[in-house]
């Protein structure tokens, strides 16, 4: 029989027990190092997990996230469970991925969407647990990568990782995590902490002479129009830059 508005039953088809948002925020936090002077601070790469204090995995960490209710929208839901359990909001959430393998839950067959936040570590200095979460934590991504964290959370974490690593190469949100004005040392600093292996020996001249790169970045002036530098991580004064605003139109081709 083909369906149509007349004969249409829910009935007919297996529909999700649920339909939750789990949320992956990112930071990075920064150390002056012991000692030194004039140079650059210690910068690591860091994930925020809750602990659990209800079944299932009661006690065990976790993404932020729950359920979305109905008339909700999963973004809705994700900036609502985020600001319940951890105290974070008004954070831009970027729509990762979706995850319905069966098994995934206990509770039954769970449809859950995922969202990608990177957010400066001064805005998750209030964070506070709430709600389903006993506590809420900073943890180096490569010790929560080692955890056994609940659900499918783990595979989540690797693939936001995956994926923050791609548009921090491809991108500019190296932005949410520098200061308005910075040096090239500074942002070079932050890329090799998402993306460790990279590497480029040439990065100056690329970032601001490459026909596909130039105008991303530009030269900061001061009221008269004179280059504006700092020396507070290094001997020798270094220009200041700030993103233009403009996104990169990269190809594999070019």
């Amino acid at each position: 029989m083909i369906e149509n508005e007349t004969n249409y039953s829910t009935a007919n088809y297996r529909t999700p027990d649920g339909a939750p948002s789990d949320i992956v925020i990112f930071t990075i936090l920064s150390e002056e190092r012991a000692g030194a002077k004039k140079t650059l601070p210690l910068r690591e790469l860091y994930v925020l997990l809750i602990r659990r204090n209800i079944w299932p995995f009661e006690g065990c960490w976790a993404l932020p996230g729950g359920f979305t209710r109905e008339g909700e929208t999963v973004h809705a839901c994700a900036r609502r469970e985020l600001e319940e359990e951890t105290g974070v909001a008004d954070v831009h959430l970027s729509y990762m991925n979706v995850y319905s393998e069966p098994g995934r839950d206990p509770r039954g067959w769970m449809i859950s969407h995922a969202f990608l936040a990177l957010v400066r570590e001064e805005r998750l200095r209030e964070r506070r647990a709430a709600a389903d979460a006993s506590q809420v934590q900073l943890f180096k991504v490569e010790e929560a990568l080692a955890m056994e964290l609940a659900f499918d959370h783990g595979r989540i974490l690797r693939d936001a990782l995956a994926a923050v690593r791609r548009q921090m190469l491809t991108t500019t949100i190296a932005r949410e995590f520098l200061p308005e004005e910075f040096t090239i040392s500074e942002l070079y600093q932050v890329i090799q902490t998402v993306v460790p292996e990279f590497a480029e020996r040439n990065f100056i001249r690329k970032i601001t002479s490459t026909r596909s790169r130039e105008g991303l970045i530009e030269e900061v002036r001061d009221s008269r129009g004179e280059l504006k530098q700092t020396n507070k991580y290094s001997q020798r004064a270094a220009q200041l830059y700030r993103f233009t605003g403009m996104e990169p139109g990269l190809s594999i081709y070019s």
